[in-house]
């Protein structure tokens, strides 16, 4: 077992889990609680003021609430999920139909909360499938669709405050240098595997003012060559040994900073985008991580 498992498997003992079981129970609620029908009359004459042209119907709130719903069904579903509220709801509501809430939701502008306060982040990157194909298709009847690269940018409580969506061409390095431009006024540190451990990522940390517990690879050089800052990690690194360097640098924290996002994802929503357009499907993958934010704010 790796010394990055061992303090993985460390952080997964010292879980709580009757508050674990408590936060999935509220999630629960939360997915069919249509708390969007007390304010609608409210939030539709506000989304209507000084408006040209077609008056908006429904509440952006009830959008919000099928798009997160979307992840797990399809629209013609959510149609119907809305009916049966409709239905046994102390009064009745328009219902909307599969066909709007499919151009609402695209068309839902996804914003990830940002706080004031610094914090740490972890840098990573993984894949969504574009069909339902597996590895026999494409080996067998080479048929290939590509997919979908995601870049996450993700704090110790496993939140997202950036992410970069592309097909598998997605420069994951220059994905992850462009987040931190935007986000540095609250990046304290930077966490990320042996995949950032080069000198433009180092030198941009450098300039902000950014730590960084980036893994250095075994054979680097001690020498400058373009960053100082890179120099002086790796002089670190060899001097204290990977096993020190991971409980100084907190370097076991990038797991639930990043591939515990992309697994928790996973397991919510499934690893396959619904949508067929190109657009569609990066902004169905943006729309994942948003949701699973927002339910991760529940509990």
């Amino acid at each position: 077992m790796t010394k990055e498992r061992k303090a993985n498997k460390k952080y997964k003992d010292r879980r709580n889990w009757r508050e674990c079981n408590q936060k999935l129970i509220k999630r629960g609620e939360f997915y069919i609680n249509p708390s969007f029908l007390e304010k609608w009359i409210d939030e539709i004459k506000q989304m209507n003021t000084r408006k040209v042209g077609q008056p908006y119907f429904y509440p952006e709130s009830e959008i919000e609430f099928l798009a997160i719903l979307h992840c797990k069904f399809a629209y013609r579903e959510l149609q119907g999920i809305v009916g049966a509220i409709s239905n046994n709801y102390k009064f009745q509501f328009p219902v909307i139909s599969y066909s709007q809430i499919c151009r609402r939701v695209n068309g839902l502008e996804i914003n990830f909360e940002k706080g004031k306060e610094k914090v740490v982040v972890a840098i990573d990157g993984s894949g969504e499938k574009v069909s339902n194909r597996g590895e026999w298709m494409r080996q067998k009847w080479k048929v290939r669709r590509g997919w979908i690269k995601v870049v996450v940018m993700g704090t110790e409580d496993g939140k997202v405050i950036d992410i970069r969506v592309g097909n598998e061409d997605l420069d994951e390095r220059r994905a992850a240098r462009g987040m931190i431009r935007k986000n540095y006024k609250r990046i304290k540190k930077v966490l990320g595997d042996g995949l950032h451990d080069c000198k433009k990522t180092f030198n941009l940390c450098e300039k902000y003012g950014i730590e960084t517990a980036i893994k250095i690879r075994k054979d680097a050089s001690t020498k400058a060559r373009g960053s100082i800052r890179r120099k002086k990690e790796v002089k670190e690194y060899k001097r204290l040994g990977h096993e020190k360097w991971v409980k100084e640098k907190g370097y076991g924290m990038r797991w639930p900073a990043s591939e515990g996002i992309f697994s928790a994802n996973k397991r919510m929503f499934g690893e396959m985008v619904k949508a067929t357009k190109k657009r569609n499907m990066y902004h169905e993958v943006r729309l994942k991580f948003w949701a699973s934010n927002k339910i991760k704010g529940v509990g």
